[in-house]
């Protein structure tokens, strides 16, 4: 396999494919009393003055003090029990609801669960995904205006590393998107890709669309500086065609689809013309984002850090755009890696997705990590093809094993918001699962400070791999 196929493989893995990480050996948590179901513990408050405060030394009890049970992982029935963490959210424009594994069904059903809250109790009306720009258009006219067939969409767009995403999970999100869209048409949810992994034909269409439409004289500079980069083939066919150019056409690509974008920028349109100028203007900044993207040296392991950094800059900022463009409150789902405030490994991986959008939406940015104890998730095997892995319980000293001694078997906790015995563990390093797209991985066990990655945690005691469709 050529070096950048390598790395290409590693682009939905959080934290690069050339970093080897080996887990740190911890203390032993000390012994906590086996979790409980939600609805056992739910009898017994948190604050409850019959638990002794000594019960809160420990830091998986003083957890359980603050956690809020979760109902169900699915994504039907009450969704009181999420009011909790309704309060959590706030006023934030943008949750971050990130996975420990890319593949493990429970990770795709609770955000789904959270996605129907809060576009239902919160006002929320935008799901963003690890998926490209042009794949978010063409999702987003199936979900607004009815326009093709989901499982066409699904299967042409999530191919390579974007296959994880065509899931029964997600099809069922989509569906409840398109079905809450019919009964809102003047208020619909919509569709985010945020990722540059591939340009579709949409972007072209569109930008040409609104050269036609409103500067007629510079639609023939912009066919010229396009010129050989529409996608004639598949999406996974073109990527791997494309990086197999040489570096000196790929530069060269980069730079005149750079030259596109500040041609549209020199002529700002004003008044009722703005709103479209900003639409293309994007739709030829995501068409750059690829060209960019691709300009790296892929066959140069030591271009990683360069090119993640780049990655998570461009999906934050097409977040950021999309939400102070529309104003849509966003639920933006991604691994945990990417929505985390602080990296898991500076080395290869020099500033994540949460740390750019906290930057620039500040408290307007939520970040949640999703963790589990043990379970089963879909990733490649070291043959190269999809598996289904199954890892058993978390050990003694690592993150999930104090995480799932903490009173329920699935919770939310505010780390914001913690007895001072867990906020003293959430900001030592523990070693986390971090599952990506290959398993087993070479960076699968980074140590973490809770604290400073997220603001809030979802820990689930059990996952099951998702359903993929192909």
């Amino acid at each position: 396999m050529n070096t950048h196929k390598v790395l290409l493989a590693a682009l939905v893995v959080p934290l690069g494919a050339t970093l080897a990480v080996a887990p740190a050996a911890f203390a032993a948590t000390p012994p906590a009393p086996a979790a409980v179901s939600a609805f056992a513990a739910s009898s017994t408050p948190a604050g409850s003055e019959e638990v002794p405060a000594a019960a809160f030394r420990s830091p998986e009890a003083a957890l359980g003090r603050v956690a809020h049970p979760l109902r169900t992982t699915e994504p039907r029935g009450g969704l009181a029990d999420l009011r909790p963490f309704g309060r959590m959210v706030g006023d934030a424009r943008v949750v971050g609801l990130g996975e420990a594994s890319h593949s493990s069904h429970e990770f795709f059903t609770v955000k789904h669960r959270i996605l129907r809250y809060l576009v239902e109790e919160k006002g929320f009306r935008a799901f963003a995904l690890e998926a490209p720009w042009s794949t978010g258009l063409r999702l987003d006219a199936y979900l607004v205006r009815g326009e093709g067939d989901l499982k066409k969409i699904m299967e042409e767009e999530f191919r390579g590393t974007y296959r994880w995403w065509n899931n029964a999970e997600y099809r069922d999100l989509l569906r409840w998107m398109r079905a809450y869209n019919i009964q809102h048409p003047d208020d619909p949810v919509r569709f985010v890709g945020d990722d540059s992994g591939f340009a579709g034909d949409e972007l072209y269409d569109k930008v040409s669309a609104y050269a036609a439409a409103t500067r007629p004289d510079l639609a023939p500079q912009l066919t010229e500086l396009y010129r050989g980069l529409r996608p004639a083939t598949d999406a996974e066919t073109y990527v791997d065609d494309y990086l197999s150019k040489p570096m000196a056409e790929r530069e060269e690509l980069a730079e005149r689809t750079g030259r596109a974008v500040d041609l549209l920028k020199q002529q700002p349109a004003t008044g009722t013309d703005a709103d479209a100028h900003a639409w293309a203007v994007q739709h030829a900044t995501a068409i750059h984002q690829m060209t960019t993207l691709f300009a790296f040296d892929w066959d140069d392991p030591r271009s990683v850090p360069d090119i993640m950094l780049y990655r998570d800059r461009i999906m934050a900022e097409n977040v950021t755009w999309w939400q102070q463009q529309t104003g849509d409150r966003i639920v933006l789902a991604a691994h945990n890696g990417h929505i985390a405030l602080k990296t898991y490994i500076p080395g290869a991986y020099p500033k994540v997705q949460g740390d750019f959008l906290r930057e620039q939406l500040g408290g307007g940015y939520l970040s949640v990590g999703l963790t589990f104890d043990h379970g089963s998730f879909n990733a490649f095997g070291t043959d190269g093809a999809v598996h289904r892995f199954t890892v058993g319980p978390a050990a003694p000293g690592t993150a999930e094993h104090t995480l799932d001694r903490a009173r329920y078997r699935d919770f939310v906790v505010d780390l914001r918001n913690t007895p001072a015995a867990a906020r003293t563990w959430l900001a030592a390093p523990h070693t986390v699962k971090n599952i990506g797209a290959t398993y087993p991985g070479i960076a699968d066990a980074p140590q973490i400070r809770l604290s400073e990655s997220y603001d809030a945690v979802i820990h689930l005691q059990q996952v099951e791999a998702a359903h993929m469709l192909k």
